[in-house]
């Protein structure tokens, strides 16, 4: 039943988060929402803090798992990317990437939530580094920023827009630096 609790907070949590926004959201509401006792809330998380973080921690492991299935079910190639992404986009609930929203509401790049972020940015570079190098794309290092930009303006951009087209403007601008990749996906 602890786990439970635990599952639902993390659920209610991520949500809501993703739904209003990790400020806008307070422990009462996710109390509420969840059904989870204050005693209960505590014995899993000392804070709201605490539990921020591990929301985004489980998100980034979901998210970068969906990732990897959705580019390999769509051929594999680096530019796949960008149609995982527009398929994200054309869902009711697109608000966005969690972790830029969070990075913007927790500006303080020392403040945990913000890290845990930072790292799941870096942890999508290197995923998308490891499919341009495994496409024979020259320095696959410099370029795997490069189209994280373009995932990260795409997401902005669509959420802007609310439109899928950003995803598709995004992908023909990651074509034009990796010339080798104009016949993949």
């Amino acid at each position: 039943m602890a786990t439970r609790a635990r599952e639902r907070l993390l659920d209610t949590a991520e949500e809501l988060f993703y739904a209003d926004g990790i400020r806008a959201v307070g422990l009462e509401r996710i109390l509420t929402t969840s059904g989870v006792g204050r005693a209960s809330f505590y014995r899993h998380f000392t804070g709201k803090d605490e539990l921020v973080v591990a929301v985004l921690r489980r998100r980034d492991e979901r998210w970068r798992q969906w990732l990897a299935e959705r580019v390999a079910a769509l051929g594999g190639g680096p530019l796949a990317v960008f149609d995982a992404l527009a398929e994200r986009f054309a869902r009711a609930d697109f608000r966005g990437c969690a972790f830029i929203n969070t990075m913007i509401e927790t500006a303080d790049p020392e403040s945990p939530a913000h890290q845990v972020a930072a790292e799941h940015k870096a942890k999508v570079t290197a995923y998308v580094e490891g499919l341009l190098r495994a496409h024979g794309v020259p320095d696959p290092a410099t370029t795997a920023p490069q189209f994280v930009l373009l995932m990260d303006g795409a997401t902005v951009t669509a959420l802007r827009e609310r439109t899928t087209e950003p995803a598709d403007q995004a992908r023909a601008l990651a074509r034009g630096l990796v010339p080798e990749l104009s016949r993949s996906r």
